[in-house]
Formats: C-alpha cells, sequence, structure tokens
C-alpha cells in the first residue's frame, strides 16, 4: 500500500527527493496558455470572460449572467435545509472568533525629545476570494470560502468579491451562495480558472479589480496568481494536499489510516507520511490503510496518491522523528504520541499542528477555527496560514520636533553622505541653518 523506509537511510533519501520536486509549479505549455488568458482578459475584460466562461462551464453564458442576483441568493436560501444552516453557523462562529485574535492595532512610541515613531494598520479597501467549483459544482468547497470571506471580514475589508465557477446550468451551488450571503460577501461572480485571477487582478466592464487575491485552485489559479502578484497581494501559491502523522506505540493504527487517507483522496498529487519509532504500529497502520480503502468512493485516486507519494518512516528515535517532521515542512502535522504537548516545542517547520488522537485533520478543515489555507510543498519553512494579517497593510508614521532634529541632524547626515546622497544630507541640514 505504501512503501516502509528506515530512516536515515537511501531509500528514504531517495523517497524525499522525489517528495521534494513534487509542487504546484506549472510546465511552460501552462504558463504559456496562462499568460495568454490574462493578456486576452486585460485587453477584452468581459468580451474574454464570456468567451471563456462559455468554453469550458456555461454554454449559454451571457453578460448579465455572470453577476449573481439577489434573487438567486434569495432562491438558494429556499433550497438549503435548517440543519445546513445550523451547522454553517456554528462553523462561522468558531472560524470568527479564532481570527478575531488575529487583529492589529496601530501604534506610537514617543520620547522625551518630541520623537514620534509609530506605525497605522488599515485594511485594504477590497479582496478578492478564488473558490473551486469542486466535482462539476456539486460539491461546493464551502469551507474554503469560509476560511478566505471570514479573516477578510475580520479586517474589516469594505469590499470583498468571491468568484467560483459556474455549473453547466449556470448556477452557483446553493450552499455556496448561503454561505457566503451569511459571511458578508459584497459581491459573487460565476466565474472561475485563470481567467477570474485575471478579472480580479486587471477589472472588466462587470468586475471591479480588488488589492488583494486569495484562496486555492487548480494550476492553472496558481499560475495565474503567480503571474499577477506584484499588481495585487495574493496569499499562498497552493499546492498538493499533504497529512504528516508522527505516531508512537499508542497510536490508535485505525485513526492514523484514515487521516492519511483523508488527504490521500484529495488527487494523485497528494502525500501521506506517517512516522513512527515502532514497526509494529507502521505494520498494522499499513494494514488499516488497506481495509479502509475498499470503503471508499474515491479509492483509486487515494491508492494512486498513496503508491506515489505515501510512505512509512521508522525511525530510531524522537529526535529523528522531530529532524524529519521539519525537514518535511508538512502542510499538516498529527502528532499521535502518549504526550504530544512534549513534542509541540521542538517543531519549527508545519502548516497547522494537531495534538493527539482525538484531533483529525477534518476538524481543522471544517469546524475548529484556525485556518486550512494552509502552506504547501514545504513552504511551512517560511510562510503561514491565511490570516487577518494578509488584508492589513501597516502605514510608518513618523514626526519629529525642532529639538529632536537638532540633535539627531548630524548623524542623519553623515549617513546620507555615507550612501553619496548629498541632497539628503542637505535636508536635514537646512533645517538647522547649518546649509
Amino acid at each position: 500500500m505504501i512503501p516502509e523506509f528506515s530512516y536515515p537511510s537511501w531509500e528514504a533519501e531517495t523517497f524525499l527527493k522525489k517528495l521534494a520536486e513534487r509542487g504546484a509549479e506549472a510546465d511552460e505549455n501552462i504558463k504559456t496558455q496562462v499568460l495568454e488568458i490574462l493578456n486576452n482578459v486585460r485587453s477584452r475584460r468581459d468580451e474574454a470572460l464570456l468567451e471563456y466562461t462559455r468554453r469550458f462551464d456555461f454554454p449559454d453564458a451571457t453578460l448579465e449572467s455572470l453577476e449573481v442576483k439577489e434573487s438567486e441568493i434569495e432562491n438558494a436560501y429556499r433550497a438549503v435545509s435548517s440543519e445546513f444552516l445550523e451547522i454553517l453557523r456554528k462553523a462561522i462562529k468558531n472560524i470568527r472568533s479564532f481570527h478575531e485574535n488575529q487583529k492589529e492595532k496601530s501604534w506610537f512610541q514617543i520620547d522625551e525629545k518630541g520623537r514620534l515613531v509609530g506605525q497605522l494598520v488599515r485594511p485594504v479597501q477590497s479582496a478578492g476570494l478564488y473558490v473551486p467549483g469542486g466535482t462539476g459544482g456539486n460539491t461546493p468547497l464551502i469551507s474554503t470560502l469560509l476560511m478566505t470571506a471570514i479573516p477578510a471580514r475580520v479586517a474589516e475589508v469594505p469590499d470583498i468579491a468571491l468568484v467560483s465557477p459556474p455549473r453547466k446550468d449556470g448556477s452557483l451551488h446553493p450552499g455556496l451562495l448561503v454561505a457566503a450571503k451569511e459571511v458578508g460577501v459584497n459581491r459573487i461572480y460565476k466565474v472561475g480558472s485563470a481567467w477570474a485571477i485575471g478579472a480580479l487582478a486587471y477589472g472588466t466592464e462587470t468586475i471591479k479589480p480588488v488589492n488583494v487575491i486569495v484562496g486555492p485552485g487548480n494550476i492553472y489559479v496558481t499560475t495565474a496568481k503567480k503571474i499577477v502578484a506584484g499588481l495585487v497581494g495574493i496569499d499562498i501559491l497552493a499546492g498538493p494536499s499533504e497529512i504528516l502523522i508522527v505516531a508512537d506505540e499508542t497510536a490508535f493504527p485505525s485513526y492514523v489510516a484514515a487521516d492519511l487517507l483523508s488527504q490521500a483522496e484529495h488527487d494523485t498529487m497528494a502525500s501521506s507520511i506517517l512516522i513512527t519509532t515502532s514497526k509494529q504500529i507502521s505494520e498494522k497502520v499499513r494494514s488499516a490503510l488497506e481495509d479502509q480503502l475498499k470503503l471508499l468512493g474515491r479509492k483509486k485516486v487515494a491508492l494512486a496518491s498513496l503508491k506515489s507519494y505515501g510512505a512509512s518512516f521508522i525511525v530510531s528515535s524522537t529526535d529523528q522523528a522531530v529532524e524529519l517532521v521539519n525537514r518535511i515542512a508538512p502542510e499538516h502535522l498529527e502528532i499521535h504520541v502518549k504526550d504530544p504537548w512534549s513534542f509541540l516545542g521542538r517543531i519549527k517547520n508545519a502548516g497547522a499542528v494537531f495534538l493527539g488522537s482525538y484531533t483529525p485533520e477534518a476538524v481543522g478543515d471544517y469546524f475548529a477555527g484556525p485556518n486550512h489555507v494552509l502552506p504547501t510543498s514545504a513552504t511551512a519553512r517560511y510562510a503561514s496560514a491565511l490570516n487577518v494579517g494578509v488584508f492589513f497593510k501597516r502605514i510608518s508614521v513618523l514626526q519629529y520636533t525642532k529639538e529632536a532634529l537638532d540633535e539627531d541632524v548630524k548623524t542623519i547626515a553623515e549617513m546620507a553622505r555615507w550612501e553619496g546622497l548629498e541632497a539628503h544630507a542637505r535636508s536635514v541640514l537646512i533645517r538647522r541653518g547649518s546649509e
């Protein structure tokens, strides 16, 4: 089912090299296609959006159908159940509560001579959310909408736009529309893929441009985000999903196997890895994987994922386990050991950490509160989960009194002259009457 390696070993290194080379980097053909799409949207605007939407998603699309109308949202509320609304609102409450703790405040400090420095924290004025359509639009990624919209709303972004590819009948799933309304999305467009990213970045007659674009997507969406980054802010460049589980002899093999499969079923590029000090646990988990795989609707996808990017590493100590975790820098890290808190302080690189046997990764995907838009492909070495800070700008503020400038003027002028910038030096010296 999945290969077993001793770590360290040559075989383990071969697998880790393969894992490192997997990711979201597009080939030149895809880059060329995406660049052509973006240039087309930039120059032809709505005309290009309509052309791509008709070709790939909704053959009968019109310009009027691209933006969701209030009547569609009203109909969506009638289409969902009261149970759906109850669950949705509970999840929103948890996610909002977590992200409220990430809010930043403006601050100032001043010394006895009147030197004032500080920082204004301001939200961006607009944000665009990309939410993939799921299987033909019938498995809407409602959780992704919550995870992208709620941090933007907590940051008090005044204008939030949602783009998502329409179904073949030109609609969006009612659950997605209801969720968008519940979290305060201002405008919703039935547009997908790279052309949706282009519309958010450049603007068209129908879709106003935004300041920041967030949300995961396929390789075309990711490549488009990479190209427009700089013109607009982006969150992260999402790669294939991944989970790494550290387990000792106290772990429940069936739980570990179930959680490995929860990532393997995403797609054939997903990675599911076990690190354990117990060969017996490794064997039991591999056996449980075989049993549980038979019950999955997406077993072909999961099996291909496990065979290509699944592994069980046998290590001799917890120190080796930690070393390997930090080297792989996984998107999701589960710790199934007797004392998971003893591991936490040594974890340097991970997107999110799930402690103990009763904290499966799925609770973070949907309900607990922390964001599930996480760094992948070892980018957890430097990147973080999507957070409220992505939607903030930080503006520096300075004020000097005459007394403060008189005291610092020679120092500032000397530093400017180190760099050969005489006009900079004179701009401070002139205020002291020295030039």
